[in-house]
Parts: structure tokens; sequence; C-alpha cells
């Protein structure tokens, strides 16, 4: 997820149509987000899970580094410290929800993963020792609903898979990856820590792989592709977010972003996916439970988006991106 940074500077009255082209880009890449579980559900059928983690990671690394060139000239301590500590949690975030996708679909693995949203305030009460609002522990509460309908107690009791497992833990450090964002933000440069982190989450996950003994797979165009194409919609979706999250406000780009694992289940409801009925109610609760605990109450919207320089994104949550 390269990080992003998002300027609370909200259309002037008059000025909103349905969408804006800065919304309609954030739509796209939302879409291209909620394809990535199927590219990697695949993908992983002809590779490791730790092995392709490494691949797509160092691919996208060396793109941004052709990217960002330039300013890796004056990459300093701090820079490589963020990219360090960001990279790792991408490594552990993504690294278990690939070993995830092995043995559950893309649709299931999308809407687990969702549960990054409500985590991150309460890690950052943890944390920070500031306290949730209401609003977040009533979004919780629906996520947690959501996962138990999403396992489908009816058919074998609250039991999560090994997949499913994998998944949920995956959100802790994706939630600890945001916050460490936000921490970083606005004390490093933006392309150099973002070349670093995807750089160390690449070569931790090819590291992982004879810790585990992970065979290394045979060459396949599937993998390679596949690889080198997230790797390439890593970079995109970046530059994208930097130019569209400068006029969209937080709350107009948390409904945006929710529709991330809808794209999911869409995208692979085609591909042949089939969630029940009671999961797919599950899923409703899991986005609903993502979307309120991020929003916020009138005042203290207009209050944030009247600060252009913020550098938190939808509901205070630093946006990111894979």
């Amino acid at each position: 997820m390269p990080l992003a940074k998002v300027m609370r500077v909200p259309p002037g009255p008059g000025d909103r149509r349905f969408l804006t082209r800065q919304e309609l880009a954030l739509v796209l890449i939302t879409l291209v987000w909620g394809s990535t579980f199927l590219i990697v559900h695949i993908a992983v059928q002809f590779s490791g899970p730790w092995f392709f983690v490494g691949a797509r990671f160092v691919a996208a690394g060396l793109i941004s580094a052709l990217i960002f060139a330039r300013r890796l000239r004056g990459i300093t301590g701090r820079d490589l410290l963020a990219g360090l500590a960001i990279g790792s949690t991408i490594y552990l975030g993504y690294g278990l929800q690939t070993v995830g996708l092995r043995t559950i679909d893309s649709s299931t693995s999308a809407f687990i993963t969702a549960l990054y949203v409500p985590l991150v305030p309460i890690m950052q009460w943890i944390v920070f020792r500031k306290p949730p609002r209401l609003l977040t522990w009533i979004g919780v509460a629906l996520a947690f609903v959501g996962l138990i309908l999403l396992a489908d107690p009816g058919r074998v009791g609250f039991a999560l898979g090994p997949g499913e497992i994998a998944t949920l833990v995956s959100t802790l450090p994706i939630a600890a990856e945001i916050i460490l964002i936000g921490w970083f933000a606005g004390k490093v440069d933006l392309g150099r820590v973002t070349v670093v982190q995807l750089l160390v989450a690449g070569l931790l996950g090819f590291a992982t792989v004879p810790v585990l003994g992970e065979q290394i797979p045979a060459f396949s165009w599937v993998w390679v592709a596949a690889a080198l194409a997230l790797g390439a919609a890593s970079c995109i979706i970046q530059l994208t977010m930097n130019w569209a999250q400068r006029s969209v406000s937080p709350t107009r780009a948390t409904i945006i972003y929710a529709g991330e694992p809808v794209w999911a289940a869409i995208i692979g409801r085609i591909a042949g996916d089939r969630l029940p009925p009671i999961a797919i109610v599950g899923a409703a609760f899991i986005v609903a439970g993502a979307l309120v605990s991020e929003l916020q109450p009138r005042k203290q919207k207009s209050e944030a988006d009247a600060k252009p320089d913020s550098d938190a994104s939808p509901g205070g949550t630093p946006a990111v991106s894979v």
C-alpha cells in the first residue's frame, strides 16, 4: 500500500457534480484494488504465497525507483527508518492475506480485510491513548457481527478456516501500517519512503521462502504477469491518489473507498465466487461498520475539511493502497 496524502479541500458550494474527475479517478482505482484479490488468488495457485509477495513488491519497488529516481539521491536515515518500519507491516499484512487467498475466495478475503478500518482507531487508543468515538465502537460492533455472519454459523457453527484466520490476523499489521504512515507523515519524503517500503516488503517476502521451506515456483507467465501488473498498479494508484485527494473531502473519499470489497465481490462473482446469502448479509455489515467507524459528526467534519494541509485520510486515517 503506497502511502498517499489527503488534502482536505472540499469543492465549493454550487460546484458539486455527481462525480468530479478526481472522484471518478478514485472510483476507478478502488475498482483496481478490488480486482487485485482475484489476481492474487489466481497467482498463488502457481506460486507459493511468500515468493509471490516478494516478486510483487520488488517489482513495485523497482518501478517506483524509476519514477522517483532523482529524489532518491537525497535519501536520509529517517526516510530509511520509515520505509523499513512501514515495509515490515506491508510484508506481514499482505503476506498473511496472500497466504489466506490460497484457500479462500477473493470475495471473502476482501470483506475480511475491510475489518482493518475500524481496527485503526482501536489500535490508536492502545498505542496513543486516544479514545475512539462512539461511532467507532458502533462500527466495530457492526463489523464483528458481519464477520460472524460471513463465517456462516448456521452451517458449521462459528468456525473460521486457516485461510480466514490468516486473513483476519493480516488486518492487524495492515492497521499498524496505517498508523505508522500517519506517524511519519510530514517528517519524511513521500517518494523515497514509497520506494524503500516496497523494496523492504518484497525482500522480506523472498527471505521468508527458505525459512518456511516454501519451494521456488516453476516459471509461469501467470505469476510473473500478475506480479508485474500489481507492481505497476501500485505505482499508478500512488500517483493518482496524490493528485485526486487534494480536492476530495474525507467523508466523500471514505464512501468511495468502502466500495473496494464490493468491487472485489462483483469481480469474484463474475469469476465464479458464490457467497451464501447469510455471508452476503455479513459482508454488508462489515462495509457498514467500515463506513460508520470513519464518519464524523457534521461539526467535526466541517472543522476537518477546513484543514487543507492535513496528512490524514478519510475520517482521520492515513490513506493507503496496494
